[in-house]
């Protein structure tokens, strides 16, 4: 018997936007984007190199996806913004690694940015936005559904999150349909209120 997967919690529009308002640098919106826009994992963007990033391709490649798998993934171009803002005005020019983000204040500038860091930036925009939920891996979770509901082939979503197996990324299927339920659902009532209305 199989056992039930307990799937993140997707944000809502509105608490993506409290939570990117809440970021307060560059470097912070270009690795929120880049889990929320790209879906890329919390070790994966820490993972990212410079020579990784493809901007003139609008893509970026992962060298260590889960399972070593590798992968080249397109990227919205608001991430590729964000990413030139942060290299060009906030990133250290003496930093000695080629990671991409990085430390950018304190005795370890310029090292490369820690699952740690990571955590403690994301636990002060949840604090500032006032959220009680809102994960790197609720990120991720929230771009897939998000492209699934615009119509991206469970195919496509396989190769965008690096999954080995199909079977993964089939969740977003279900998901696409409690979506489309919920949806149906607020749009029926509105047309019942209306013919309620017009037999008044």
């Amino acid at each position: 018997m199989r056992t039930p997967v307990t799937l993140p919690k997707v944000l809502s529009p509105s608490d993506v936007d409290r939570l990117v308002a809440a970021l307060r640098t560059e470097r912070d919106r270009a690795m929120v984007d880049a889990m929320l826009l790209g879906g890329l994992r919390r070790c994966e963007v820490l993972g990212l190199r410079l020579e990784d990033v493809r901007s003139a391709e609008r893509k970026v490649f992962i060298v260590d996806g889960k399972g070593g798998r590798q992968r080249l993934i397109p990227m919205s171009a608001r991430f590729f913004t964000t990413l030139a803002r942060y290299l060009d005005h906030e990133r250290p020019t003496d930093a000695s690694t080629d990671a991409v983000f990085v430390v950018m204040r304190g005795p370890t500038t310029g090292a490369p940015l820690s699952a740690f860091g990571l955590d403690e930036i994301m636990r002060g925009a949840r604090r500032r936005a006032g959220l009680v939920q809102a994960s790197c891996h609720q990120l991720r979770h929230t771009c897939f559904t998000r492209l699934r509901e615009a119509g991206m082939s469970i195919e496509a979503l396989q190769a965008q999150a690096g999954h080995a197996s199909i079977e993964t990324t089939r969740v977003y299927l279900h998901l696409t349909n409690d979506w489309l339920a919920s949806e149906y659902r607020k749009a029926a009532d509105l047309i019942d209120l209306a013919n309620m209305e017009a037999v008044k």
